[in-house]
Formats: C-alpha cells, structure tokens, sequence
C-alpha cells in the first residue's frame, strides 16, 4: 500500500511538472524552448526521460552551439588579423542540468555550458614564422581568360595562410577541397589523356605547380607529384604538379624542425607562392 501511494504521489508530482517550459539560452538569447512533455515516456506507472528523443535535442543544440575556432592570418596588407576562440558543448554539463530540471517542480532555464576550443594558429606564433623568406616561386597566366582566373584566385586563397607544422603532410586536395559549381569553380580548360578539354576548376594545377616550386626551393620533402600527360607552358619541363579531386595529388612533408607558413596571391596575371619561417629555419 505504501509503495503503491509512493508511486501514485511521484507520477501525480511529474503530471503536474510535466508542461513547465525550460528555455535554453546562449550567451542570454533563447535558442530553444521545450517542455517535460517533449521527452517523456511511460514506465512502470512512472514517467521518464525518452533518450531517444533527448539525444537528439542535444545533437540539435550542439549544432547551434558549435563554433570552430579560426587560425590567424595576415591579409593582403600583411597586417595581422588575431585569431578566434571557439566553442563545443559541454555535453555533460548540459545533460546533468536538464536532468535537474526534469525532476524539479519549478520552471528552468539553463545557460548553455560551453568549452572554449583554441585554434592551431594564434598571433604569436604567425608572428614568429613570418619573420623570414625561405623561399618563393612566380607563374604567370593570362589574365582575360576570366573563368581561368577565377578558378586560380580561389585556389590560392584556399592555400593562403596555410601553416604546415613540423613532421606534417600537406595534401593539396586536402587543403583547397573538391572543386565543384557549389563552391564557386567554372568549367576551363584541363588536360585529360594529354587533351584539351573544359572541366569544372580548370587552372588550379597552375598553382599546385607554383606551389611546388616554392616549396622544392625550400627543400621540403616531396611525397607525391605527377607531371601532366603533355607540357603546360606556365613552368619549365618537369616541373609541374597536376592535381585532380578523383586522381592526382600533390603533397609535401615539412621536414624541419620549425613550422612553415605559406604565403600566396594572385597580382595582375600571376601566381606568387611565397614561403615563410621562424629566424632559426636554417635551409639544407
């Protein structure tokens, strides 16, 4: 009899609680507002949480929550733009704070719980690498050929600002991405079978090419490189590094002890690759 009071009382406590809204807040804005009723399921006479559900309401909130941190730079000015924290959910704040306000008896509001996340470039360090040119490579390319242009521009600011830490591999296609209309490339002329043909990004292996010359110069570890199947005219013979999303990569290994910072931009008709270090960078 006592039990069966016990259990009645707690079911009568939570069918009371149950529409009390809780409202989430990040940084004193509302994201969301959910009540008992959202998550609850039916056990035993009792009421509790549906994880089904819960889960994904915390896979919902972290996705707003999330904010990637963002590295240094230096623009075009060569002035320093500062880094920029990030944020992950504390997962486990967050859900140990909803679980108090399922059993409570009073309306809830729960401030995010947030865990900063650092990026991999900050000031000081771009600061440190930048102080010394250990190499540079310049291509030129024809300037009215707009697609072509604007094929390179956005490959260069792809690789722009990239920093390469020691004993890293720097995959081309890894750090300027698929090449595709969503992203902005426009269909140019690239080489297939030692063929001209027009394909979506046509003109990005001019600056994989630039950017191994620039970083042979240095003396960087070449781990992968394929020439294209006839001469390109924007290098000398053998010295250029074709690239495709679905084939060919380009890719080099930072052998030294100090991190390298790449450094390109496109002027009028050309492609500059300019590589960057730290004083102590001493080149083989």
């Amino acid at each position: 009899m006592r039990y069966h009071f016990l259990t009645l009382f707690f079911v009568f406590m939570q069918m009371i609680n149950i529409h009390n809204n809780l409202s989430i807040t990040l940084d004193g804005q509302t994201i969301a507002t959910v009540k008992r009723s959202d998550f609850t399921a039916t056990v035993f006479e009792g009421l509790v949480v549906d994880e089904e559900k819960f889960n994904a309401f915390v896979d919902k909130i972290e996705q707003q929550v999330n904010k990637e941190p963002i590295n240094a730079t230096i623009d075009l000015h060569g002035r320093l733009v500062p880094e920029q924290f990030g944020y992950t959910l504390n997962r486990k704040s967050f859900i140990e704070a909803f679980y108090s306000y399922f059993f409570d008896d009073a309306p809830a509001e729960i401030e995010v719980p947030r865990i900063i996340t650092y990026p991999k470039v900050d000031s000081e360090l771009l600061l440190n690498i930048r102080t010394k040119q250990v190499g540079q490579y310049i291509t030129y390319f024809n300037k009215f050929n707009k697609q072509r242009s604007h094929n390179i521009s956005l490959a260069v600011d792809a690789i722009n600002n990239h920093v390469v830490f020691p004993g890293e591999t720097f995959s081309f296609n890894n750090v300027v991405g698929n090449r595709t209309i969503e992203k902005g490339y426009l269909p140019a002329p690239i080489i297939v079978r030692g063929e001209l043909t027009d394909g979506i990004g046509g003109g990005i292996c001019q600056v994989s090419s630039t950017l191994f010359n620039a970083v042979d110069q240095v003396g960087l570890e070449i781990v992968q490189r394929y020439s294209h199947s006839r001469r390109v005219r924007y290098v000398p013979p053998g010295r250029d590094a074709t690239v495709s999303w679905y084939g060919p990569d380009f890719k080099f290994k930072n052998n030294f002890n100090q991190p390298i910072l790449i450094q390109a931009r496109t002027y009028g008709g050309s492609v500059i690759i300019r590589v960057f270090s730290s004083e102590t960078f001493i080149k083989p």
